[in-house]
C-alpha cells in the first residue's frame, strides 16, 4: 500500500492522530487543536480598552504585535477567579487573526485518535458554554476533555470588533 493510500485509509478509519493542547477553566478540562496555538505566555500587563464587550480583557503588545485578550471565563459566563501563578494566555489563530485567551492553567499536549472524539451530547451542560463552540468530547486518562472549536467562538460582528482593536 502506498504512503498516500495508507494516509487515506488512516483518515477514513478514524485512526489519524490529533494533537490537542489541554487547559483548565473552572475545574473543567478543555482542549484545542495544537495547530491553532501559536504560543503560551505568562500573564503580562493588559491594557484595558474602553467600549468593548465584557469578555474582552484588553490588549497586549507581544513583540511588536498588538493582540486582543479574551477572558474565557467571561466569554462562557463562568464565575470570576483570581489569577494565580498557573494562569496563562494561549495565543491562537482565529479566522486569520491572533487572539489571546486567558485560561486558569495549561495542562499538557495530548495525542488522540480522531475516531476517539465523540460528538457533543444533545444537551450540553458544561458551565454555560454554548454547544456551537464544542466540536466534541474525548475520554482521556479517566477524564473527559471538552474540545473547543475556536473558529466558531465569535460571530462576524464580534470578529469585526476584535479587528478594530488592532
Amino acid at each position: 500500500m502506498s504512503e498516500s493510500a495508507k494516509a487515506k485509509h488512516s483518515i477514513e478509519t478514524g485512526s489519524e492522530l490529533v494533537q490537542l493542547v489541554s487547559f483548565m477553566l473552572a475545574e473543567e478540562e478543555y482542549g484545542v487543536e495544537v495547530l491553532k496555538v501559536r504560543e503560551i505566555i505568562r500573564m503580562p500587563t493588559i491594557t484595558r480598552m474602553p467600549d468593548t464587550p465584557p469578555y474582552i480583557e484588553g490588549i497586549i503588545n507581544l513583540r511588536g504585535t498588538v493582540i486582543p485578550i479574551v477572558s474565557l471565563r467571561r466569554r462562557f459566563n463562568l464565575m470570576e477567579h483570581e489569577q494565580c501563578a498557573q494562569t496563562r494566555i494561549i495565543i491562537m489563530d482565529v479566522a486569520g487573526s491572533q487572539i489571546g485567551f486567558i485560561v486558569d492553567a495549561v495542562s499538557e499536549v495530548i495525542r488522540i485518535r480522531r475516531g476517539e472524539i465523540k460528538p457533543p451530547p444533545a444537551l450540553v451542560l458544561s458551565g454555560g458554554i454554548g454547544r456551537e463552540y464544542i466540536s466534541g468530547v474525548v475520554s482521556h486518562a479517566e477524564r473527559l476533555l471538552i474540545i473547543l472549536d475556536i473558529d466558531r467562538m465569535f460571530s462576524d460582528d464580534e470578529r469585526d470588533c476584535l479587528a478594530e482593536m488592532l
